[in-house]
């Protein structure tokens, strides 16, 4: 994958560098639909990344599907040190090294990219989803397990139904329903996408289950390919 021109020739190694990153970066989001409409992708990647604290290690996997057939067509792994402390609405830089020398190691560019994570509901608007698409050009959105700290009211109880994710009165997101009476999963757009197709997709790849397929399928190879490590 080229490098983009927006991406800093060094990392930030302070909370204030990382703030004012993010400050300098979000600026560049694209909420706009100039990526692709759900149906019409070829390929879609998932990135995950999972965690060995007693060795500060990290590993990031990405994983591409095709669309329409929710098979992998493409995977690589990067694993190394944790480049940044944990600081709640900076995970990304502790994330980003690893993610971006994962989908650099792809034999083909996807057409968009889901984080297992926040994209556009995020405190300062420029969560994980957001950070990846800046700095690599590609559509983006996140879908979470969780709310983070914003409020919703629980969505209808069957697929597809959904209901805005809140910060005060702005709507940063949607609690989003992919299964018949799951736990609704957090849907932001990240760059180049918007709420709406960010939803349809995500209800694309959760064909079968609550969280879409591409982070499944990212979980289980960052978790392999860290305990590869250690063998």
């Amino acid at each position: 994958m080229t490098p983009h021109p927006l991406r800093p020739r060094r990392a930030p190694t302070t909370e204030e560098e990382a703030l004012a990153l993010q400050r300098k970066l979000r600026r560049y989001v694209l909420l706009e639909d100039s990526g692709p409409e759900p149906g019409t992708a070829s390929t879609v990647a998932g990135v995950d990344v999972a965690y060995d604290d007693e060795r500060d290690a990290v590993a990031a996997a990405a994983v591409v599907l095709d669309a329409r057939t929710l098979d992998v067509v493409d995977e690589a792994t990067a694993v190394g040190r944790v480049a940044f402390p944990y600081v709640p609405g900076l995970l990304a830089f502790r994330e980003l090294p690893a993610v971006l020398e994962a989908l650099n190691g792809l034999a083909r560019t996807p057409d968009l990219v889901v984080c297992d994570g926040y994209g556009f509901a995020h405190p300062r608007r420029f969560g994980l989803a957001c950070h990846l698409g800046v700095l690599t050009g590609l559509p983006t959105i996140g879908v979470a397990k969780t709310p983070f700290t914003f409020r919703y009211e629980p969505p209808g109880h069957g697929r597809g139904s959904s209901a805005p994710l809140m910060d005060g009165d702005e709507e940063v997101g949607r609690a989003l329903r992919t299964q018949d009476g799951v736990k609704p999963v957090f849907v932001s757009a990240g760059h180049r996408t918007t709420a709406r197709t960010a939803c349809a997709h995500t209800l694309q790849l959760a064909r079968d289950y609550r969280l879409p397929e591409t982070t499944r399928r990212a979980d289980r190879l960052c978790r392999r390919a860290l305990r590869a490590r250690h063998v």
